[in-house]
């Protein structure tokens, strides 16, 4: 005997090797016809980032930044995270802008530490980053949906309150162990299969507008606008206006974000970010004569003109002012 295969054994076994190489052979193709050609991507060069935004406290001045790490949540600059406190009346329901113009007077930065607010002749006030724990959390409701935020004292609320002139309003802070709202719980357009989250913003992480769709819109209004009115995160140039509207895929520095929905705007536009004074009236009339959305869309903003895109996070990183602005191309 020559062994388990008796003497044609090695003939044999040859064969059997051949076989099963042509069997997987043959399923590879078949897994690569399943699944298709592997994509390729393309970098398309279509802006530049021009500045950079942080609003700390919703509704309040934003701080300019020459670079900004863009988290799930929205940028964050050292301590500056972008609306992570939210004023609320002592119900819970959010105050903005909307209902107390004279919010986008405060100015909000982070130093060591603190939120420091600043107004007018009001003597800045500082408020602890970190809060004591005995200091109670609050249901708070942002456009209907409940969300948290731990209470940042009296002496704040009573600031706030004194220089709005209001009927009284308390600060609160969100937490990184607190449960962040759903963006698709906000807009129907979001994409369900993705977990987009936010904390105050109203439903999205990251806004951006062209510099060529301020200077289109400036054309048409006698009273200049200026980009503080509109609140984005990222405001971009070196585009053609509204080309933002197309941008799905992007890249900017090592960050990939998606777009989602436009922003649709309100009566919010219309506050002069000097002032504090609501005009409800421009720019908001002139964007409605040219910037409704497609019929087959209104049941989503209405009668809202669209200004501005949001984006959802990939991919985590740094971007900074300067930055190219890449349409990631699938081929």
């Amino acid at each position: 005997m020559s062994g388990p295969w008796g003497a044609a054994g090695p003939a044999r076994q040859g064969w059997l090797w051949g076989a099963a190489a042509v069997l997987a052979l043959g399923a590879l193709l078949g897994a690569w016809r399943w699944a298709g050609p592997r994509r390729r991507r393309r970098l398309q060069r279509v802006g530049t980032v021009l500045r950079l935004f942080v609003y700390p406290v919703k509704s309040c001045r934003g701080v300019s930044v020459r670079r900004a790490q863009v988290t799930p949540l929205g940028l964050r600059s050292g301590e500056l995270r972008d609306r992570f406190w939210l004023v609320i009346r002592e119900d819970g329901h959010m105050v903005t802008a909307r209902q107390e113009p004279r919010l986008v007077l405060i100015s909000a930065d982070c130093d060591d530490g603190y939120l420091i607010l600043e107004a007018g002749d009001m003597e800045k006030i500082s408020v602890p980053i970190q809060l004591p724990k005995k200091n109670p959390v609050r249901d708070c409701r942002v456009f209907g949906q409940d969300i948290q935020g731990r209470d940042c004292g009296d002496e704040v609320a009573q600031w706030i309150t004194t220089f709005l002139n209001s009927e009284p309003c308390r600060l609160v802070h969100f937490e990184p162990s607190m449960v962040p709202r759903k963006s698709k719980d906000t807009i129907a357009l979001f994409r369900n299969t993705d977990e987009v989250n936010v904390a105050y913003p109203d439903c999205s992480p990251v806004l951006i507008i062209s510099e060529a769709s301020m200077d289109d819109l400036n054309s048409r209004l006698e009273k200049k606008a200026k980009i503080q009115n509109f609140r984005p995160n990222i405001f971009v140039t070196d585009c053609n206006a509204f080309e933002e509207d197309t941008w799905e895929d992007i890249l900017i520095g090592n960050v990939e974000m998606k777009g989602t929905v436009c922003c649709g705007r309100c009566i919010l536009t219309t506050v002069n970010p000097d002032t504090g004074v609501i005009d409800r009236k421009e720019p908001l009339e002139t964007l409605k004569s040219y910037r409704l959305c497609d019929p087959s869309e209104r049941h989503i903003y209405k009668t809202s003109p669209l200004f501005g895109k949001y984006f959802a996070v990939d991919k985590t990183g740094t971007i900074q002012v300067g930055d190219p602005v890449y349409k990631i191309v699938w081929e």
